[in-house]
């Protein structure tokens, strides 16, 4: 499966690594969000999401699309086995975005965390540090 040039898939980790430059805005989370729902589909295998926010430049989104892409992932991944989504921001918008996420999949299988620093989200994801920072 073709990738986009910011998301990457490893394998023998089991985890899928998006590190968005420039702007977030809708377009930019529909494509992950797109990829994200494909290797659902094509691996049929629960893999954990690591989203490195911090060279992110600007965050432009709303509540109402924040809710409405938590609520349907919420739904198109009940029943899947658990995973977690660790998010690595220091942008105090992402955070509370990313806040806002965790807040709606709270009691699903997707356990979504908020970090401002990689060593802890490396820790909670039961992986070594290395593995999560950027080459």
């Amino acid at each position: 499966m073709k990738l986009l040039p910011d998301i990457e898939f490893d394998e023998d980790i089991r985890l899928l690594i998006y590190r968005p430059h420039g702007v977030i805005d809708e377009a930019a989370v529909k494509k992950v969000v797109s990829v994200l729902e494909d290797l659902e589909a094509k691996l049929q295998q629960p893999f954990n999401r690591f989203l490195d926010g911090l060279a992110a430049d600007e965050v432009e989104l709303n509540f109402k699309y924040v809710i409405q892409v938590s609520l349907c992932r919420r739904l198109s991944y009940a029943g899947h086995p658990p995973v977690k989504s660790a998010i690595l921001a220091a942008d105090s918008t992402m955070i509370h975005y990313a806040r806002l996420h965790a807040l709606l999949t709270q009691g699903s299988p997707i356990k979504v965390r908020v970090f401002r620093d990689r060593a802890e989200a490396a820790e909670w994801l039961d992986l070594p540090l290395e593995r999560l920072k950027q080459i």
